[in-house]
Formats: structure tokens, C-alpha cells, sequence
């Protein structure tokens, strides 16, 4: 097991290391291939879970083997909450995912759509070549047991600040921007949507107005008997209050769930932990604490938000990955992932051809971990996204 602190001490003298001179041993080791492994891939008869894969500190070797496997079995629920999985047109993985394992996820939102703003109340949708009906059908099938439903995310793009002051000033403004979503829902034949606004306006305009632009568009959806899932910020110390218990108590309500944005929790500026532990029992916490009445019923709208990408921190810099790349920075260690018992993550430090990573990625671990939360705080999950992490991961859900 490390501590973070550990990891302070890399980054402070990651630079320096990746600059220094190469020994003879590190020119031949830098050099070297890395041996080849013989991968499983495809449907398997036993889970990860009667496989015993769920490890504290994985070896690098059984990741590779394994993460291309799936339990057979793929309409088994394992997570009985509610779980959305989001999916994006950059990543043609998620659009299979979602159709092989329709069963374990309630919703799907496919990123697809925006609302722009053409004149006064006067709205067009964008993003309409990204629909694909056929695929819709295709996941609605497979999760017929569950009754799945597919909620594409919108949001607001390409507005103006006098866009939104007029979105947010004349209720004649937000009657045509919440027009415009239902008949679009309506037109394709969706279930409802998930609505990404108040990231963009939280700290730029007064929470009423806010509060009234999302309770339109939801109640004209939900009137209809359709879905309305509000994307939320997590708390943070330098954004404590952007969502707060207050914004929660009102909205709970009018919506039909929350999408929990923990993750994006280290940065570049700050190499760290994907998630920590802590940080998102204490996201959902902060807007639904203990003494709160109904705990229940408003806990299980909150989808607690898992990442299924890493992140790759460098001497340069840093970036998020995706499996490909981090089973191609792994086949680099030797060994075991370790272990911050701190953050509940896995990470590992290697040097290639490129230069030294510290790498973040979720693991089955570290997954499953996150479930007994959510199943201990009594929330849903959301996923971001689906065909960004391994599909052995698929078999915890």
C-alpha cells in the first residue's frame, strides 16, 4: 500500500528523474519489448466475481489476460440501484457496450444533442445528425426486462451572455427552449433527457433564475410522462456551494434524478486520485446528509457518478486515458498496482520509451468499492462513459 504522500514526492522530482542520464542497464531496459501475453477476450462462464479477480493490488499480467472477458450471462443486474451510462459519438466502444449490456443499465444517454439560440424565442436543435434510431431500438431490446429508457444529454451551446439573459430573464424564452425539447423528445421517441445547464450558469447568475429555467424544462417533460435527469457539480473547497442541500431540497421534487459529477478530482496542477473515497461520500453527503427527511427516496435520485477513464500524469504535463492506452502504458510493470488506502484507487509509476507516467485507472477494486457506497448511501451510479473502461468491469454492474 502508498499514501498520497508518495505521490507529492513523485511529482516534485519526476522532472528531474526524467531528465538525468540513462545508464547503460536503462538504455537496454528502455529498449527492451515487453514479453507478450496470451489475452483472453469474449464471453467467459464465470464472473470476475467467482474468478476471484477483485484484488487491492492486481497484477499488471492478470488485467491484461483478463479485462477483455465477460461473464456470459450479460442481462444479470448485480447492482440493483439505478445506473445510467452515458455514451459519445467519439467513442464507437460505448455505442457496443451499451447494446451487449442494456440490461444492467436503466438509462442511456447518448451525447448527442444541443439547444441554440437563432432569435428571439427562437430555438433549433443541434446535434441531429448524431441520432441513430436503429441503435436506440437495438439497446431498448436488450434491456426489456428493466424497461431501460434512453435519455440523450442537452445542453446550451454556442450561447451568448445575452442569450442566456434572455433564456433566463422572459418566461416566453424558456416556454420556446422547453418546447423545443419535448417535441424533440417526443419526434425521435425518447424517454426524456439529461439536462447539463447548471455547470454552465451556477456561479454567473442568481439561483432563482437558474432554479426557474430547470424547473420548466422538467416539468414540461415529466407533465408528459417523460424523464428529466440534472447533471450537478460536486462540492468542492474552492466551489463549495455551486450545488448545495438548499438548491438539492427545491429541485428534488421537480426532477426525476441527479447525475453526480464525482470525478475530475486531481489535475494536472495537483496529480492524484481519479475519485477519492472520501470526497464522494462526502459529495453526496453535502447535498443529502443523514437529518435529512425522506432520506430514502431522495437518496436513491442521486446517481453517484463513477469515471471509467484515467489519467496519465507526465513530467509534461498529463491527460485523461481510455483502455487502449492504459493496457499499453501497464504491459510496461512488472508486478502488482498499488494501492492508496487513503483515496481507495489504484495507480502505478513506469518508465518507457517516452518518459516516465504515473498512472490512475479504475480497477475492480476500486469499482467495487464505490458500489458498497452507493449501496450503503442508498444512490443510483451514472457512468462516464461507457466503452472508456475494460469490459471485465461491466461485470460488477
Amino acid at each position: 500500500m502508498k499514501s498520497i504522500g508518495s505521490i507529492v514526492f513523485f511529482t516534485l522530482v519526476l522532472a528531474h528523474l526524467c531528465n538525468g542520464t540513462l545508464s547503460p542497464s536503462d538504455v537496454k531496459n528502455k529498449n527492451k519489448k515487453p514479453k507478450e501475453l496470451k489475452v483472453r477476450q469474449g464471453p467467459q462462464t464465470s464472473s470476475v466475481i467467482d474468478r476471484a479477480l477483485i484484488q487491492e493490488e492486481p497484477l499488471a499480467k492478470d488485467i491484461l489476460v483478463e479485462s477483455g472477458t465477460y461473464y456470459e450471462e450479460t442481462a444479470l443486474k448485480n447492482f440493483k440501484g439505478t445506473v445510467l451510462g452515458y455514451v459519445t459519438p467519439w467513442n464507437n466502444h460505448g455505442y457496443d457496450v451499451a447494446k451487449i449490456w442494456g440490461a444492467k443499465f436503466n438509462y442511456v444517454s447518448p451525447v448527442w444533442l444541443q439547444i441554440l439560440r437563432k432569435g428571439a424565442k427562437q430555438y433549433e436543435l443541434g446535434g441531429a445528425h448524431d441520432i441513430d434510431l436503429g441503435w436506440v431500438k437495438d439497446v431498448k431490446h436488450t434491456g426489456t426486462a428493466i424497461n431501460n429508457k434512453v435519455v440523450p444529454r442537452i445542453l446550451f451551446d454556442k450561447f451568448t451572455d445575452k442569450d442566456f439573459s434572455q433564456l433566463l430573464t422572459y418566461g416566453e424564452e424558456r416556454t420556446a427552449a422547453s418546447r423545443l425539447i419535448l417535441d424533440t423528445v417526443q419526434k425521435y421517441k425518447f424517454d426524456g433527457i439529461v439536462l447539463e445547464v447548471w455547470s454552465q450558469l451556477s456561479a454567473r447568475v442568481d439561483d432563482e433564475v437558474l432554479i426557474a429555467l430547470v424547473t420548466e424544462i422538467c416539468q414540461t417533460l415529466t407533465s408528459a410522462h417523460f424523464d428529466c435527469i440534472l447533471v450537478i457539480p460536486p462540492a468542492r473547497k474552492e466551489t463549495y456551494d455551486l450545488f448545495s442541500r438548499k438548491h438539492f431540497e427545491t429541485l428534488v421534487p421537480i426532477v426525476t434524478a441527479f447525475s453526480l459529477m464525482t470525478y475530475d478530482f486531481s489535475s494536472v496542477q495537483r496529480p492524484g486520485a481519479n475519485a477519492p473515497l472520501y470526497w464522494v461520500k462526502n459529495a453526496v453527503m453535502h447535498i443529502c446528509p443523514d437529518s435529512a427527511s425522506d432520506l430514502e427516496r431522495k437518496r436513491a435520485k442521486i446517481l453517484l457518478g463513477l469515471n471509467l477513464y484515467g489519467s496519465d500524469f507526465t513530467p509534461n504535463g498529463g491527460q485523461p486515458i481510455v483502455s487502449h492506452e492504459y493496457l499499453a502504458l501497464l504491459k510496461h510493470l512488472k508486478g502488482h498496482l498499488t494501492f492508496d488506502e487513503h483515496d481507495v484507487e489504484n495507480f502505478f509509476e513506469v518508465k518507457t520509451s517516452t518518459g516516465r507516467h504515473m498512472v490512475f485507472y479504475p480497477t475492480l477494486y476500486s469499482i467495487n468499492a464505490r458500489l458498497k457506497l452507493a449501496r450503503e448511501l442508498g444512490t443510483g451510479i451514472s457512468l462516464w462513459e461507457l466503452g472508456q473502461g475494460l469490459d471485465y468491469f461491466y461485470d460488477l454492474f
